[in-house]
């Protein structure tokens, strides 16, 4: 009975085994080669000709860029070819191959090497010479290989090409260059009888159609796709559609409806799996392809605009290369993620391939996470790809990419770099029949000139009729550009119909952790670091800037007094999801003040309901709390129907002199003393001792117990300078004042009191077009550790890039960051702070002080910001002084403009016209001892 059981058991393991192993070989088998990515690396025997660690056997992990392994030489785009190593690299693997493959046909499977490739198999080649870096290539291998034995994979890699259209389309262009393998590498084992690949046209009205290619069809008698929304229902009741067609011919087109059809959008970005499956005359499954799709249709009206499922979309957008410090262009599945959210994020809904074809998990993110693409065959302004190379390379790209619901737009080269004879392969090869852009060109139905100035947003060029979209705008240098004028600009664009958005440059730095210097990072001077982001994805300012103007939630400005309401204009921004969808809660914030432990007061998130469509302009109504007054400031957090932050919104509840008005300490001394030292006036009250220049009236001098607090030569008055006129120092029982008057009527008053306090109120008149306008002092930059404030932050602005900071308590530590420089730490320390109520100044030594600030609309400015190496138009001037009470400020430039929108116009100022007399900048010292601590 034992025996007879055990035989019972062998024939169902023998009967499972004969069911499994059919299956599994209808299926694509693919093994990895390779690593998976830059956190998934193998190591291959590597020989490299020229520069480091050449001219030696070694290893060298795959995928990899080789410099980025230490090996080889470094080269920026603009460096010449002839100045070039043009070293090669020599790679070698050995592999097995299970002895059941010779069934199958097998390919080996390069999603990109750099930058022509020489495969050979067992010492027999492959095929013909791979020439292009960004581009998925595969040979036919099954008659090379050693079937259930060891086999020898040799890959010989050239960094230059030996096509001269090559060499000028991918390797003279404005980015670093690198040498390897740079993507994955593996072998794809399939039925002889297959589906070699698919091409999906998938509308948004349920209409279905793909081309599918096969390989030896006549052994095949039918085709079928069965279409399922993704995720599956997790109840099992799967909304499963079913295609089928006769196989005639190598290519059979399959067509048909989806009822109730789920369609695909950035903002709702719903997919299907389809799965093809190839079957013979007796109904056998043969082979199975799994594609994953979404249902949109793209539309581009002539002197219209593109619409997406008919909807006219804007596309807010940003150019991105595929990039980090450590790895150069090999990426990995987590690193997409990373970047789509990072850009999402931002409140974008588009990105651009600059300037070539992405990792295809790139592109699978966008599937799923939701973004339009544009996909871009790669060319730089110098002459491009030939007809031959391109034609090849371009049937690699579509093959590849063709299926993607982000990608709405091909690319032809970047800024003349397109060769015009494939716009027509375009159409030719992809079934969706997307139009084709030449970025930085008018073509077609399109204007996508670069980095246009202000005025040309008013639409009087010589291309009235096209749709406006610039690929490239807003030039990220440095700290300019980007979110730096984007407020103006933008403006400007959403409320032309016919732009369609466009695409700032660029996403994130591009510096590179040189091997040959120790790891540190180069930028190649001011040619890469122009990202919203810095290398290791660090926010800079324009980075929240961007997230606030592109919210598809859009508050209309306001400010809030006594008589407010609750009520706030706002419209819904999105293109496809109404704000009901969307989670909006509201709460209210009271912060601690000066010389006490910093503590943030919130009420309890309370929901509000919104219920607008997009398009659609309202009001969101709050109900307000009794005790509203009683709060610093009015929060509001917006967040998408997944949960994703859109943004918070933060109002000040009260006007600085209130807030500094309750804040002030009330300590009294004893006594106060003036003395007339000569050339100065003395001021002795509390510990504090005060020395004021007597022909001027400027502060000399101020001590605390014997302590030198460096603030000195102030008040100086910027914007329009005149000789004193007058200088009046008198005691008045316990007050002591000195008055400064000039001849063109500017004027500032000191007061000391026994409070120990020095107030400060300065009226004067600035020039008209002025930069900046306020009063600035002396600090030496050396004594100070950090400083805390009431107001906007933590980033610094500039007046054309004022969005972004939000008002609250921030504290940072001194830096002297130069953005996009190496050794950054973010947010800057330096520069211009908005909205400011009071600040904490905390010395190295225990001689810092505080300020507490009574006019509204005080920018503090803390230092000068060191300028880049290579600033371009991204320099600025500033006020005289190290820490200024402004009224105005000035704009910041990009790489190519110093913005020339309205916000980075001059300040005007008309005396006696428009202005009710004077400014006035009405500030307090507090000189006792700043708690560095808190």
């Amino acid at each position: 009975m034992n025996v007879i059981f055990k035989y019972y058991c062998f024939l169902l393991v023998l009967q499972a085994v004969l069911l499994v192993t059919p299956v599994k070989a209808q299926q694509t088998e693919v093994r990895y080669l390779s690593g998976t990515g830059a956190d998934n690396t193998v190591d291959w025997d590597f020989y490299c000709s020229a520069g480091m660690q050449s001219g030696k056997w070694t290893k060298i992990a795959v995928p990899s860029c080789w410099e980025q392994q230490g090996f080889g030489a470094y080269n920026y785009g603009h460096d010449p070819l002839k100045k070039r190593l043009n070293e090669t690299g020599t790679y070698r693997y050995q592999f097995m191959v299970p002895e059941n493959w010779k069934r199958f046909e097998v390919q080996i499977v390069f999603e990109g090497a750099m930058t022509d490739a020489t495969v050979r198999i067992n010492g027999r080649s492959a095929g013909p010479v791979h020439q292009g870096a960004f581009y998925e290539f595969r040979y036919n291998i099954s008659k090379l290989l050693k079937y259930g034995g060891e086999n020898e994979l040799q890959v010989l890699v050239k960094k230059n090409s030996d096509n001269a259209s090559v060499n000028e389309a991918e390797r003279t262009a404005d980015f670093w260059m690198f040498g390897g393998i740079f993507r994955p590498v593996y072998l794809e084992a399939k039925p002889k009888v297959n589906i070699e690949r698919v091409a999906v046209d998938a509308k948004a009205d349920g209409k279905f159609a793909a081309d599918v290619y096969l390989k030896n069809f006549r052994q095949a008698a039918t085709l079928q796709v069965k279409l399922t929304p993704l995720p599956v229902n997790p109840d099992g009741n799967v909304k499963e559609t079913v295609l089928s067609v006769p196989v005639t011919d190598a290519v059979a087109r399959i067509n048909g409806t989806i009822n109730n059809v789920i369609t695909w959008t950035p903002e709702l970005p719903n997919r299907y799996r389809a799965v093809f499956e190839l079957l013979d005359h007796k109904g056998a499954l043969l082979h199975r392809y799994t594609e994953t799709i979404g249902f949109r249709t793209i539309e581009v009206r002539e002197a219209d605009g593109i619409y997406v499922n008919g909807k006219r979309v804007k596309l807010k957008g940003v150019n991105r290369h595929t990039f980090t410090p450590g790895c150069g262009r090999t990426s990995s599945k987590a690193i997409s993620i990373r970047d789509v959210n990072t850009i999402k994020d931002m409140n974008m809904n588009a990105v651009r391939m600059s300037h070539y074809p992405p990792e295809k998990h790139f592109l699978d993110v966008c599937d799923s996470l939701g973004l339009f693409v544009l996909d871009e065959l790669t060319g730089w302004q110098k002459p491009p790809y030939d007809d031959m190379v391109g034609l090849k390379l371009l049937k690699e790209m579509i093959a590849r990419d063709v299926n993607h619901p982000s990608i709405i737009l091909w690319d032809n080269g970047n800024e003349g770099g397109g060769n015009y004879n494939l716009d027509k392969e375009f159409t030719r090869l992809d079934i969706q029949q997307r139009e084709v852009l030449h970025p930085w060109q008018q073509f077609g139905k399109f204007n996508t000139a670069h980095y246009i100035n202000y005025d040309y947003l008013a639409h009087d060029n010589h291309s009235q009729r096209k749709i406006f979209l610039p690929t490239e705008f807003m030039h990220g240098l440095y700290d300019g550009g980007a979110g730096a004028g984007l407020d103006d600009y933008w403006q400007k664009m959403w409320d032309d119909p016919l732009c369609a958005g466009g695409f700032i440059w660029d996403y994130a730095d591009e510096a590179v952790e040189r091997k040959d210097r120790n790891d540190s990072l180069d930028t190649d001077d001011n040619h890469a670091p122009d990202g919203i982001l810095g290398p290791y994805l660090e926010k800079e300012g324009s980075y929240y800037t961007v997230k606030e103007i592109w919210s598809p939630v859009f508050f209309e400005q306001r400010y809030i007094t006594p008589e407010f309401d609750g009520r706030f204009n706002i419209e819904n921004r999105f293109i496809y999801t109404g704000l009901k969808d969307c989670r909006f809660e509201v709460s209210w914030v009271k912060f601690s003040g000066p010389g006490k432990k910093t503590h943030i007061e919130k009420s309890p998130a309370k929901p509000v309901a919104v219920s607008l469509e997009p398009g659609q302009k309202g009001t969101l109504q709050l109900d307000m709390p009794s005790n509203w007054t009683r709060y610093d400031a009015l929060c509001i957090t917006a967040s998408d129907p997944f949960g994703r932050n859109i943004n918070t919104w933060t109002w000040p509840v009260k006007k600085p002199a209130v807030v500094a008005g309750a804040l002030l300490p009330g300590t009294q001394c004893k006594d106060i003393q003036l003395s007339d030292n000569g050339s100065s006036y003395g001021v002795h009250t509390c510990s504090l001792k005060i020395d004021f220049d007597k022909k001027t009236g400027a502060l000399n001098s101020v001590a605390r117990n014997g302590v030198r607090i460096p603030l000195s030569n102030g008040p100086y008055i910027i914007g329009r300078t005149a000789p004193v006129k007058e200088v009046v120092c008198k005691q008045i029982q316990d007050t002591v004042r000195l008055s400064v008057l000039y001849e063109n009527e500017n004027r500032f008053d000191w007061s000391v009191t026994t409070d120990g306090l020095l107030h400060l109120e300065v009226n004067y008149k600035p020039e008209n077009n002025n930069r900046f306008s306020g009063v600035s002092f002396d600090f030496p930059e050396s004594e100070v550790k950090g400083m805390r404030w009431l107001g906007n932050g933590p980033y610094r602005v500039y007046k054309n890039r004022m969005k972004g900071a939000s008002f609250g308590l921030w504290e940072k530590e001194y830096n002297n960051t130069v953005t996009g420089e190496s050794g950054c730490v973010y947010p800057e320390f330096k520069g211009y702070h908005a909205e400011t109520y009071w600040a904490e100044i905390k010395g190295k030594q225990s001689n810092g002080f505080t300020v507490y600030v009574f006019s509204d609309d005080i920018f503090l400015r803390m230092f000068t910001p060191q300028p880049p190496a290579q600033p371009a138009k991204t320099a600025m001037e500033y006020p005289p002084g190290n820490i200024s009470f402004l009224h105005s400020i000035n704009a910041i430039g990009t790489k190519f403009d110093t913005q020339q929108g309205p916000q980075a116009a001059l300040t005007q100022f008309y005396p006696m016209k428009i202005y009710e007399g004077a400014l006035n900048v009405n500030i307090v010292f507090d000189f006792k001892q700043v708690d560095n601590e808190k």
